[in-house]
């Protein structure tokens, strides 16, 4: 315990971002240093604000945005944005592969509320095959050139998928999946280790990852380039493979303090759920964790935002930390305003969910105030609780309404304003 006490007293963890962060949660400062001391939590920082991910803290959502080779519109992403932050995502990642991917980027982290997230991998690889022909003709140099332009950029964190290396090729091998590997990062990184006949850059120079992310203050985001792509492949033999690798390149980066997230699944059934959670926490010593979804069946394209959903509650009620969205687009096309509208909100729903299943007094309380307001049929306090307030109106005037104080559901068979009335009970509070 002294050891802990010295550490954040030498990494000066009771700063003004700490005391920021714990009277947004509504926790103890101290209490909260010590989770960062140790890892369990992470802090964000944009601009001249900041946001806390982890143990104990609100379950936290991102919102996926950026272009496509198919489909790149910057005004749209900006449109993307502006909806993603109106309707409560935490942060952003930037996820651009079409276009000018240094200019999307810095329009969306210029213009942005919330921290931003990239996947430098991408860009390196786009430009190694606009230059070179191919993504296996890719330099190495040139993936820690992109790392280091984003972190001058001011991005919060990046996906760095260190966890892949040539071991986990051989076990895919002799392990082979029905779903193969939906990563793009994963799926880059394996096919430039198979052709070039090399290690990883990201696990062999994990030195130099560190370093830039020591000099940036940048929290590392260790992907998943092994999760499932299909609940057929749920929680295999590569999947664990990987995890426990990231494992190890937690605790380094701990001992360099630098600050981690552990990325996860994906494509998962219901029932194996709270065992992927208690893995990531047991093996990784309790970094936040970061899933997408995740989402529980796969027969459903276009209501993936409530596969994921379902999973996403039950992921942060058994102790995930940090939610990706999915939006209703998954799998079928790059997803416009109206699906990223969705898509928050349905991870905004799970978040929450997931919270009153933590015990977060502050979410619980949402619920109890709007339970009040329900019963006292105070429509516009309702409005004002609610996630999505013009869904509220748009449904609650769908029909002329004959008597203000009800809804056209039950009108004046209103259950509550019957025994409210015949019980001499009068809703207060």
């Amino acid at each position: 315990m002294k050891e802990l006490e010295k550490k954040i007293a030498r990494k000066g963890l009771i700063s003004e971002a700490v005391k920021k962060i714990a009277e947004k949660e509504g926790i103890d400062k101290e209490e909260l240093a010590k989770k960062i001391a140790e890892g369990k939590v992470v802090i964000l920082k944009h601009k001249d604000d900041v946001l806390g991910i982890g143990e104990g803290l609100r379950t936290k959502v991102n919102a996926n945005i950026g272009t496509s080779p198919e489909v790149c519109d910057i005004d749209l992403e900006m449109r993307k944005l502006e909806v993603a932050e109106k309707y409560g995502t935490d942060t952003v990642m930037d996820l651009s592969t079409g276009g000018n991917i240094d200019e999307i980027r810095r329009k969306i982290i210029k213009t942005s509320n919330v921290p931003v997230g990239t996947v430098p991998i991408y860009q390196a690889v786009i430009e190694s095959i606009e230059n070179k022909g191919a993504l296996v003709k890719m330099d190495e140099e040139k993936i820690f050139e992109v790392i280091e332009k984003h972190a001058e950029d001011g991005v919060s964190f990046i996906t760095v998928h260190s966890g892949v290396n040539l071991k986990t090729i051989e076990r895919l091998r002799k392990n082979p999946r029905k779903s193969l590997v939906v990563s793009r990062g994963g799926a880059f990184l394996i096919s430039w280790m198979i052709v070039n006949e090399k290690e990883n850059p990201l696990y062999k120079n994990y030195d130099r990852l560190i370093e830039i992310a020591k000099k940036y203050d940048l929290v590392l985001s260790l992907g998943d380039g092994l999760r499932p792509g299909g609940i057929i492949d749920s929680t295999d033999i590569s999947q664990i493979e990987e995890l426990l690798t990231l494992g190890e390149l937690t605790k380094y980066a701990w001992e360099n303090d630098v600050q981690v997230i552990i990325e996860g699944p994906g494509h998962i059934p219901i029932n194996e759920i709270e065992t992927n959670v208690y893995l990531e926490k047991k093996i990784c010593n309790g970094a936040p964790f970061y899933v997408l979804g995740p989402v529980v069946s796969d027969i459903a394209p276009g209501y993936d935002h409530i596969t994921s959903a379902i999973g996403g509650a039950i992921a942060a009620w058994k102790g995930a930390d940090f939610l990706c969205y999915v939006t209703p687009s998954e799998h079928l096309s790059l997803p416009g305003i109206e699906e990223v509208k969705e898509g928050v909100i349905a991870a905004k729903i799970a978040a929450h969910v997931g919270d009153i299943g933590k015990g977060i007094k502050s979410e619980i309380e949402k619920d109890f105030i709007m339970d009040i307001y329900r019963a006292k049929r105070d429509w516009e306090k309702e409005r004002e609780l609610a996630i999505d307030k013009e869904r509220f109106d748009k449904l609650r005037n769908k029909f002329t309404l004959k008597e203000k104080d009800v809804c056209t559901m039950c009108g004046k068979y209103c259950a509550i304003k019957i025994v409210e009335k015949y019980l001499g009970v009068k809703i207060f509070c």
